[in-house]
Protein backbone atom coordinates (compact mmCIF):
# COMPACT_ATOMS: atom_id res chain seq x y z
CA UNK A 1 0.00 0.00 0.00
CA UNK A 2 1.44 3.46 -0.92
CA UNK A 3 -0.07 6.92 0.10
CA UNK A 4 0.82 10.30 -1.05
CA UNK A 5 0.14 13.26 0.35
CA UNK A 6 0.27 15.88 -2.87
CA UNK A 7 0.25 19.08 -1.44
CA UNK A 8 -0.34 22.57 -2.90
CA UNK A 9 1.23 25.02 -0.70
CA UNK A 10 -0.45 28.09 -2.39
CA UNK A 11 -3.89 26.66 -1.68
CA UNK A 12 -2.83 25.37 1.49
CA UNK A 13 -4.66 21.65 -0.15
CA UNK A 14 -3.69 18.32 0.36
CA UNK A 15 -4.99 15.95 -2.41
CA UNK A 16 -4.29 12.12 -2.55
CA UNK A 17 -2.81 9.11 -4.15
CA UNK A 18 -3.85 5.78 -2.78
CA UNK A 19 -2.33 2.75 -4.55
CA UNK A 20 -2.46 -1.44 -3.75
CA UNK A 21 -1.65 -4.34 -6.05
CA UNK A 22 -2.02 -2.15 -9.23
CA UNK A 23 -5.33 -0.13 -7.82
CA UNK A 24 -5.33 3.60 -7.33
CA UNK A 25 -7.60 6.06 -6.26
CA UNK A 26 -7.22 10.07 -5.79
CA UNK A 27 -8.95 11.78 -3.44
CA UNK A 28 -9.89 15.78 -3.64
CA UNK A 29 -7.19 16.09 -6.56
CA UNK A 30 -6.69 19.98 -8.22
CA UNK A 31 -7.83 20.66 -11.80
CA UNK A 32 -4.57 19.79 -13.37
CA UNK A 33 -4.60 16.35 -13.58
CA UNK A 34 -1.10 15.48 -14.89
CA UNK A 35 1.03 14.75 -11.69
CA UNK A 36 -1.94 12.55 -10.79
CA UNK A 37 -1.43 10.49 -14.13
CA UNK A 38 2.31 10.53 -14.06
CA UNK A 39 2.16 9.02 -10.61
CA UNK A 40 0.04 6.12 -11.39
CA UNK A 41 2.20 5.44 -14.09
CA UNK A 42 4.80 5.44 -12.07
CA UNK A 43 3.31 2.74 -10.23
CA UNK A 44 2.04 1.00 -13.26
CA UNK A 45 -1.23 1.23 -12.07
CA UNK A 46 -4.37 1.82 -13.10
CA UNK A 47 -6.46 4.89 -11.18
CA UNK A 48 -9.94 3.18 -10.41
CA UNK A 49 -11.82 5.37 -8.13
CA UNK A 50 -11.97 9.79 -7.80
CA UNK A 51 -12.85 10.30 -4.49
CA UNK A 52 -14.37 13.95 -3.61
CA UNK A 53 -15.24 14.76 0.48
CA UNK A 54 -17.44 17.76 -0.65
CA UNK A 55 -18.07 20.21 -3.25
CA UNK A 56 -14.82 22.66 -2.72
CA UNK A 57 -15.26 26.07 -1.97
CA UNK A 58 -11.78 27.32 -2.06
CA UNK A 59 -10.43 25.69 -5.41
CA UNK A 60 -12.01 23.90 -8.40
CA UNK A 61 -11.51 20.18 -8.08
CA UNK A 62 -9.94 18.27 -11.48
CA UNK A 63 -12.34 15.40 -10.71
CA UNK A 64 -14.29 15.86 -13.73
CA UNK A 65 -11.75 15.84 -16.20
CA UNK A 66 -9.42 12.73 -14.27
CA UNK A 67 -12.69 10.73 -14.63
CA UNK A 68 -12.85 11.78 -18.83
CA UNK A 69 -9.07 10.89 -19.12
CA UNK A 70 -9.16 7.61 -16.82
CA UNK A 71 -12.65 6.15 -17.03
CA UNK A 72 -12.87 5.89 -13.29
CA UNK A 73 -16.23 6.65 -11.39
CA UNK A 74 -16.36 9.92 -9.53
CA UNK A 75 -17.83 9.03 -5.93
CA UNK A 76 -19.36 11.52 -3.47
CA UNK A 77 -20.69 11.07 -0.47
CA UNK A 78 -24.63 11.21 0.94
CA UNK A 79 -26.28 14.37 -0.48
CA UNK A 80 -24.67 15.06 -2.76
CA UNK A 81 -26.04 16.07 -5.91
CA UNK A 82 -23.91 17.12 -8.98
CA UNK A 83 -25.07 17.32 -12.58
CA UNK A 84 -22.45 14.74 -13.92
CA UNK A 85 -22.41 11.27 -13.99
CA UNK A 86 -21.43 9.99 -10.11
CA UNK A 87 -21.33 7.56 -7.41
CA UNK A 88 -23.39 8.74 -4.09
CA UNK A 89 -22.04 6.68 -1.65
CA UNK A 90 -24.63 5.72 1.25
CA UNK A 91 -22.91 6.53 4.89
CA UNK A 92 -19.98 3.29 5.85
CA UNK A 93 -20.24 1.72 1.97
CA UNK A 94 -16.96 0.12 0.85
CA UNK A 95 -14.64 0.03 -1.73
CA UNK A 96 -12.35 -2.18 -2.57
CA UNK A 97 -8.82 -0.86 -3.54
CA UNK A 98 -6.16 -3.99 -4.38
CA UNK A 99 -5.91 -5.06 -1.38
CA UNK A 100 -6.90 -2.34 1.33
CA UNK A 101 -10.63 -1.09 1.58
CA UNK A 102 -12.03 2.82 1.75
CA UNK A 103 -15.13 3.25 3.59
CA UNK A 104 -17.20 6.27 3.13
CA UNK A 105 -18.15 7.80 6.57
CA UNK A 106 -20.75 10.35 6.25
CA UNK A 107 -19.79 13.53 8.12
CA UNK A 108 -21.61 16.33 7.65
CA UNK A 109 -21.43 19.75 9.22
CA UNK A 110 -18.53 21.83 6.82
CA UNK A 111 -21.36 21.08 4.12
CA UNK A 112 -23.95 18.67 4.22
CA UNK A 113 -22.33 16.10 1.68
CA UNK A 114 -18.89 16.39 3.45
CA UNK A 115 -17.71 12.66 3.72
CA UNK A 116 -14.57 11.05 5.63
CA UNK A 117 -12.71 8.05 3.87
CA UNK A 118 -11.34 5.50 6.47
CA UNK A 119 -8.82 3.58 4.80
CA UNK A 120 -8.57 0.14 6.11
CA UNK A 121 -5.38 -2.04 5.48
CA UNK A 122 -5.28 -5.31 3.73
CA UNK A 123 -5.92 -7.13 7.59
CA UNK A 124 -9.10 -4.79 7.50
CA UNK A 125 -7.16 -2.42 10.15
CA UNK A 126 -8.18 1.10 10.25
CA UNK A 127 -4.78 2.92 9.18
CA UNK A 128 -6.11 6.38 8.50
CA UNK A 129 -8.60 9.18 7.45
CA UNK A 130 -9.27 11.77 4.71
CA UNK A 131 -11.31 13.73 6.32
CA UNK A 132 -11.41 16.94 3.69
CA UNK A 133 -12.56 19.63 5.53
CA UNK A 134 -14.94 18.25 8.54
CA UNK A 135 -11.67 17.45 10.71
CA UNK A 136 -8.04 19.45 10.30
CA UNK A 137 -4.73 19.57 12.35
CA UNK A 138 -5.70 21.74 15.27
CA UNK A 139 -9.81 23.08 13.84
CA UNK A 140 -12.56 21.77 12.04
CA UNK A 141 -14.33 23.14 8.59
CA UNK A 142 -15.83 26.13 8.81
CA UNK A 143 -19.90 25.37 8.97
CA UNK A 144 -21.02 28.58 7.54
CA UNK A 145 -20.66 27.68 4.04
CA UNK A 146 -23.74 25.77 3.21
CA UNK A 147 -26.18 27.67 4.88
CA UNK A 148 -29.77 27.55 3.49
CA UNK A 149 -31.90 30.84 3.83
CA UNK A 150 -34.96 29.57 6.13
CA UNK A 151 -33.73 25.85 6.24
CA UNK A 152 -30.39 25.40 7.84
CA UNK A 153 -28.27 27.94 10.08
CA UNK A 154 -24.40 27.93 10.83
CA UNK A 155 -26.02 26.63 14.28
CA UNK A 156 -27.59 24.02 12.53
CA UNK A 157 -24.62 22.71 10.92
CA UNK A 158 -22.25 23.25 13.82
CA UNK A 159 -24.46 20.88 15.55
CA UNK A 160 -24.03 18.19 12.59
CA UNK A 161 -20.28 19.05 12.86
CA UNK A 162 -20.73 18.10 16.78
CA UNK A 163 -22.39 14.58 15.97
CA UNK A 164 -19.93 13.84 13.18
CA UNK A 165 -16.97 14.15 14.86
CA UNK A 166 -18.43 12.27 17.94
CA UNK A 167 -20.18 9.57 16.20
CA UNK A 168 -17.37 9.05 13.82
CA UNK A 169 -14.39 10.27 13.98
CA UNK A 170 -13.23 10.50 18.17
CA UNK A 171 -14.14 6.17 18.26
CA UNK A 172 -11.56 5.66 15.77
CA UNK A 173 -8.03 4.04 17.62
CA UNK A 174 -5.40 6.88 18.66
CA UNK A 175 -2.93 5.51 15.91
CA UNK A 176 -5.31 6.48 13.00
CA UNK A 177 -3.19 8.74 10.62
CA UNK A 178 -5.15 12.04 9.94
CA UNK A 179 -5.11 13.44 6.58
CA UNK A 180 -6.61 16.74 5.96
CA UNK A 181 -7.99 18.83 3.09
CA UNK A 182 -6.08 22.02 4.10
CA UNK A 183 -3.48 23.13 6.43
CA UNK A 184 -2.39 26.54 7.90
CA UNK A 185 -3.65 29.30 5.66
CA UNK A 186 -6.54 28.28 4.04
CA UNK A 187 -10.01 30.17 4.38
CA UNK A 188 -11.65 27.09 5.15
CA UNK A 189 -10.62 27.06 8.90
CA UNK A 190 -9.46 29.34 11.45
CA UNK A 191 -6.29 27.87 14.11
CA UNK A 192 -5.13 25.14 11.77
CA UNK A 193 -1.67 23.66 12.59
CA UNK A 194 1.58 24.03 10.24
CA UNK A 195 1.31 20.47 10.42
CA UNK A 196 -0.31 18.32 7.36
CA UNK A 197 -0.28 14.92 8.89
CA UNK A 198 -0.73 14.00 12.50
CA UNK A 199 -2.61 11.28 14.80
CA UNK A 200 -6.07 11.14 15.63
CA UNK A 201 -4.84 10.49 19.31
CA UNK A 202 -2.59 13.50 19.12
CA UNK A 203 -5.73 15.44 17.97
CA UNK A 204 -7.68 14.20 20.61
CA UNK A 205 -5.04 16.24 23.10
CA UNK A 206 -4.44 18.90 20.93
CA UNK A 207 -7.71 20.07 19.17
CA UNK A 208 -9.91 21.91 20.92
CA UNK A 209 -12.96 21.00 18.95
CA UNK A 210 -12.50 17.36 19.95
CA UNK A 211 -12.62 18.00 23.45
CA UNK A 212 -13.69 14.92 25.53
CA UNK A 213 -15.62 17.56 28.03
CA UNK A 214 -17.20 19.55 25.27
CA UNK A 215 -21.11 20.08 24.86
CA UNK A 216 -22.74 20.51 21.59
CA UNK A 217 -22.97 24.50 23.02
CA UNK A 218 -20.05 24.76 23.69
CA UNK A 219 -18.71 23.29 20.57
CA UNK A 220 -21.22 25.47 18.48
CA UNK A 221 -19.78 28.37 20.12
CA UNK A 222 -16.27 27.73 19.62
CA UNK A 223 -16.23 26.76 15.85
CA UNK A 224 -18.81 30.46 15.13
CA UNK A 225 -16.31 32.38 17.20
CA UNK A 226 -14.41 34.61 15.47
CA UNK A 227 -15.27 33.39 11.79
CA UNK A 228 -14.46 35.97 8.99
CA UNK A 229 -16.58 36.36 6.27
CA UNK A 230 -16.19 33.59 3.46
CA UNK A 231 -14.49 35.66 0.36
CA UNK A 232 -16.69 36.06 -2.28
CA UNK A 233 -15.84 33.64 -4.92
CA UNK A 234 -16.39 30.31 -2.90
CA UNK A 235 -20.26 30.32 -4.29
CA UNK A 236 -19.12 30.43 -7.71
CA UNK A 237 -16.18 27.73 -7.28
CA UNK A 238 -18.83 25.24 -5.36
CA UNK A 239 -20.73 25.79 -8.79
CA UNK A 240 -18.49 24.74 -11.03
CA UNK A 241 -17.31 21.57 -9.12
CA UNK A 242 -21.15 20.48 -8.58
CA UNK A 243 -21.94 21.29 -12.69
CA UNK A 244 -18.53 21.14 -14.43
CA UNK A 245 -15.90 23.43 -15.95
CA UNK A 246 -13.42 23.68 -19.45
CA UNK A 247 -10.57 20.96 -19.55
CA UNK A 248 -7.44 22.69 -18.59
CA UNK A 249 -5.93 22.48 -21.79
CA UNK A 250 -8.92 24.71 -23.41
CA UNK A 251 -8.01 27.12 -20.24
CA UNK A 252 -4.27 26.98 -21.34
CA UNK A 253 -4.63 27.72 -24.81
CA UNK A 254 -6.85 30.89 -24.27
CA UNK A 255 -4.67 32.21 -21.54
CA UNK A 256 -1.67 31.98 -22.59
CA UNK A 257 -2.20 34.39 -26.17
CA UNK A 258 0.29 36.69 -26.63
CA UNK A 259 -0.36 40.00 -26.98
CA UNK A 260 2.11 42.98 -28.43
CA UNK A 261 1.86 46.17 -26.31
CA UNK A 262 -0.29 48.08 -28.84
CA UNK A 263 -3.08 45.15 -29.37
CA UNK A 264 -2.48 44.53 -25.31
CA UNK A 265 -3.68 48.12 -24.47
CA UNK A 266 -6.83 47.65 -27.44
CA UNK A 267 -7.88 44.33 -25.51
CA UNK A 268 -8.01 46.17 -22.09
CA UNK A 269 -10.16 48.75 -23.26
CA UNK A 270 -12.23 46.79 -25.20
CA UNK A 271 -13.09 44.07 -23.35
CA UNK A 272 -12.94 45.83 -19.51
CA UNK A 273 -10.11 43.22 -18.54
CA UNK A 274 -8.24 43.79 -15.50
CA UNK A 275 -4.60 44.06 -15.92
CA UNK A 276 -2.94 41.84 -13.15
CA UNK A 277 0.21 42.14 -12.92
CA UNK A 278 1.72 38.60 -11.38
CA UNK A 279 6.01 39.65 -11.17
CA UNK A 280 7.54 40.56 -7.51
CA UNK A 281 6.84 43.42 -5.63
CA UNK A 282 9.66 45.28 -6.34
CA UNK A 283 9.49 45.00 -10.27
CA UNK A 284 5.97 46.34 -10.04
CA UNK A 285 6.75 49.72 -7.55
CA UNK A 286 9.65 49.82 -10.23
CA UNK A 287 7.29 50.55 -13.03
CA UNK A 288 3.75 48.77 -13.94
CA UNK A 289 1.34 49.73 -16.20
CA UNK A 290 -1.20 52.11 -15.11
CA UNK A 291 -4.31 50.88 -13.16
CA UNK A 292 -3.15 47.75 -12.98
CA UNK A 293 -3.42 45.38 -9.86
CA UNK A 294 -0.43 43.25 -8.73
CA UNK A 295 -0.86 40.27 -6.84
CA UNK A 296 2.20 38.08 -7.01
CA UNK A 297 2.66 34.74 -8.07
CA UNK A 298 5.44 34.34 -5.31
CA UNK A 299 2.89 34.58 -2.60
CA UNK A 300 -0.76 33.42 -2.19
CA UNK A 301 -1.30 34.40 -5.31
CA UNK A 302 -4.73 32.32 -5.81
CA UNK A 303 -6.17 33.02 -2.76
CA UNK A 304 -5.44 36.92 -2.81
CA UNK A 305 -6.73 37.00 -6.58
CA UNK A 306 -10.55 35.16 -5.28
CA UNK A 307 -10.59 37.01 -2.10
CA UNK A 308 -9.61 40.71 -4.02
CA UNK A 309 -10.91 40.27 -8.08
CA UNK A 310 -14.17 38.14 -6.55
CA UNK A 311 -16.13 37.77 -9.83
CA UNK A 312 -14.56 34.46 -11.70
CA UNK A 313 -16.32 35.69 -14.89
CA UNK A 314 -13.97 38.49 -14.84
CA UNK A 315 -11.90 39.05 -18.20
CA UNK A 316 -7.85 39.60 -17.31
CA UNK A 317 -5.15 40.25 -18.87
CA UNK A 318 -1.62 39.42 -17.30
CA UNK A 319 1.95 40.78 -17.01
CA UNK A 320 4.36 37.98 -15.97
CA UNK A 321 7.92 37.31 -16.14
CA UNK A 322 9.05 35.44 -18.90
CA UNK A 323 8.34 31.85 -19.07
CA UNK A 324 5.74 31.86 -16.05
CA UNK A 325 2.69 32.44 -17.91
CA UNK A 326 1.17 29.45 -18.14
CA UNK A 327 1.64 28.78 -13.94
CA UNK A 328 0.08 32.34 -14.00
CA UNK A 329 -3.26 30.89 -15.79
CA UNK A 330 -2.90 27.59 -14.49
CA UNK A 331 -3.11 29.32 -10.88
CA UNK A 332 -5.97 31.31 -11.24
CA UNK A 333 -7.49 28.24 -13.17
CA UNK A 334 -7.69 26.17 -9.89
CA UNK A 335 -9.75 28.97 -8.18
CA UNK A 336 -12.09 28.99 -11.35
CA UNK A 337 -10.94 32.54 -12.87
CA UNK A 338 -11.02 30.79 -15.97
CA UNK A 339 -11.44 34.20 -18.45
CA UNK A 340 -7.54 35.12 -18.70
CA UNK A 341 -7.46 36.35 -22.58
CA UNK A 342 -3.73 36.54 -22.82
CA UNK A 343 -0.47 38.31 -21.57
CA UNK A 344 1.78 40.87 -22.58
CA UNK A 345 4.81 39.81 -24.99
CA UNK A 346 8.10 40.56 -23.71
CA UNK A 347 6.07 41.70 -20.37
CA UNK A 348 6.98 45.03 -18.82
CA UNK A 349 10.20 46.05 -20.65
CA UNK A 350 7.95 45.49 -24.13
CA UNK A 351 5.56 48.44 -22.89
CA UNK A 352 8.49 50.78 -21.97
CA UNK A 353 10.16 50.16 -25.14
CA UNK A 354 6.71 51.09 -26.46
CA UNK A 355 7.12 54.09 -25.24
CA UNK A 356 3.63 53.61 -23.78
CA UNK A 357 2.80 55.85 -19.88
CA UNK A 358 3.96 53.89 -16.90
CA UNK A 359 3.86 54.15 -13.34
CA UNK A 360 5.33 53.54 -10.13
CA UNK A 361 5.11 53.06 -6.91
CA UNK A 362 7.10 55.44 -3.66
CA UNK A 363 8.81 53.54 -1.32
CA UNK A 364 10.81 53.67 1.46
CA UNK A 365 13.05 51.66 3.73
CA UNK A 366 12.08 51.28 7.36
CA UNK A 367 15.15 53.35 8.95
CA UNK A 368 14.08 56.44 7.10
CA UNK A 369 10.58 55.75 7.65
CA UNK A 370 11.74 55.77 11.20
CA UNK A 371 13.04 59.23 10.77
CA UNK A 372 9.73 60.56 9.09
CA UNK A 373 7.91 59.30 12.40
CA UNK A 374 10.59 61.41 14.69
CA UNK A 375 10.21 64.47 12.34
CA UNK A 376 6.39 64.49 12.31
CA UNK A 377 3.81 61.82 13.05
CA UNK A 378 2.39 61.00 10.02
CA UNK A 379 -1.06 58.91 8.91
CA UNK A 380 0.18 55.22 9.08
CA UNK A 381 -1.66 52.29 7.68
CA UNK A 382 -1.45 48.62 8.16
CA UNK A 383 -3.09 46.21 6.12
CA UNK A 384 -2.15 42.86 7.85
CA UNK A 385 -5.17 40.74 8.93
CA UNK A 386 -6.79 42.15 12.25
CA UNK A 387 -5.48 39.57 14.40
CA UNK A 388 -1.72 40.66 13.32
CA UNK A 389 -2.41 44.43 14.05
CA UNK A 390 -3.88 43.18 17.08
CA UNK A 391 -0.97 41.35 18.67
CA UNK A 392 1.27 44.16 17.72
CA UNK A 393 1.42 47.61 15.53
CA UNK A 394 2.95 50.41 15.07
CA UNK A 395 1.70 53.18 17.85
CA UNK A 396 -1.11 55.28 16.11
CA UNK A 397 -1.13 53.25 13.05
CA UNK A 398 -4.92 53.15 11.17
CA UNK A 399 -5.89 49.06 10.86
CA UNK A 400 -6.88 48.45 7.27
CA UNK A 401 -6.90 45.16 6.58
CA UNK A 402 -6.47 44.34 2.28
CA UNK A 403 -9.00 41.77 2.06
CA UNK A 404 -11.97 44.13 3.37
CA UNK A 405 -9.81 47.65 1.63
CA UNK A 406 -12.58 48.97 -0.45
CA UNK A 407 -14.66 48.98 2.82
CA UNK A 408 -11.83 51.66 4.07
CA UNK A 409 -11.37 54.03 1.27
CA UNK A 410 -12.67 56.86 2.88
CA UNK A 411 -9.91 57.10 5.41
CA UNK A 412 -7.10 57.57 3.53
CA UNK A 413 -6.04 61.15 2.88
CA UNK A 414 -6.48 62.58 -0.34
CA UNK A 415 -4.10 65.54 -0.27
CA UNK A 416 -1.34 64.90 2.03
CA UNK A 417 1.16 61.88 1.87
CA UNK A 418 0.55 58.96 4.24
CA UNK A 419 2.44 55.00 4.70
CA UNK A 420 1.19 51.68 4.35
CA UNK A 421 2.84 48.17 5.20
CA UNK A 422 1.92 44.73 5.95
CA UNK A 423 4.27 42.25 7.44
CA UNK A 424 6.62 41.61 4.46
CA UNK A 425 6.18 44.11 2.00
CA UNK A 426 3.52 41.77 -0.59
CA UNK A 427 0.14 42.55 0.93
CA UNK A 428 1.35 46.24 0.99
CA UNK A 429 2.08 46.41 -2.64
CA UNK A 430 -1.31 44.34 -3.36
CA UNK A 431 -2.92 47.36 -1.12
CA UNK A 432 -0.99 50.16 -3.28
CA UNK A 433 -2.36 48.74 -6.51
CA UNK A 434 -5.59 48.82 -5.52
CA UNK A 435 -5.19 52.31 -4.08
CA UNK A 436 -3.91 54.23 -6.94
CA UNK A 437 -6.06 52.10 -9.41
CA UNK A 438 -9.01 54.33 -7.27
CA UNK A 439 -7.11 57.84 -8.08
CA UNK A 440 -5.30 57.45 -4.49
CA UNK A 441 -1.43 58.13 -5.55
CA UNK A 442 -0.09 60.04 -2.43
CA UNK A 443 1.01 56.52 -0.71
CA UNK A 444 4.61 55.33 0.48
CA UNK A 445 5.12 51.99 0.50
CA UNK A 446 7.27 50.87 4.11
CA UNK A 447 9.56 48.12 2.42
CA UNK A 448 10.16 45.22 4.06
CA UNK A 449 6.89 45.57 6.22
CA UNK A 450 6.36 45.12 10.08
CA UNK A 451 9.74 42.54 9.98
CA UNK A 452 11.48 45.56 8.67
CA UNK A 453 10.04 47.88 11.08
CA UNK A 454 10.55 46.16 13.89
CA UNK A 455 14.46 45.43 12.74
CA UNK A 456 14.83 49.56 12.93
CA UNK A 457 13.32 49.99 16.08
CA UNK A 458 10.26 51.96 15.26
CA UNK A 459 7.88 52.43 18.34
CA UNK A 460 5.23 49.27 18.81
CA UNK A 461 2.51 48.52 21.08
CA UNK A 462 2.78 45.87 23.51
CA UNK A 463 2.78 42.22 22.41
CA UNK A 464 -0.35 40.07 22.83
CA UNK A 465 -0.14 36.41 22.48
CA UNK A 466 -2.41 36.19 19.23
CA UNK A 467 -3.78 32.96 20.95
CA UNK A 468 -5.55 35.10 23.04
CA UNK A 469 -7.27 37.53 20.74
Amino acid sequence: MTIEQIYTGCLAQGAYYIESNGEAAIIDPLREVTPYLNRAKLDNAKIKYIFETHFHADFVSGHVTLAKQTGAPIIFGPNASPTFDAIIATDRQEFKLGNVTIVALHTPGHTMESTTYLLRDENGKDHAIFSGDTLFLGDVGRPDLAQKMGVLTEKDLAGFLYDSLREKIIPLADDVTVYPGHGAGSACGKNMMKETVDTLGNQKQMNYALRATMTKEEFIAEVIDGLLPPPQYFPANVKLNKEGYDDIEVVLSRGTQEFLPNTFEAAANATGAVILDVRHQDDFANGHIPRSIFIGLDGAFAPWVGALIADVKQPLLLVTDAGREEEAVTRLSRVGFDNTLGYLKGGFEAWKKASKEYDVVCSITAERFKKVLKEKQQPVFDVRKEREYLSEHVLDANSTPLDALNNHLSEFPKNKPFYIHCAGGYRSMIAASILKSRGIHNLIDVKGGFKAIQEAGISISEFVCPSTL
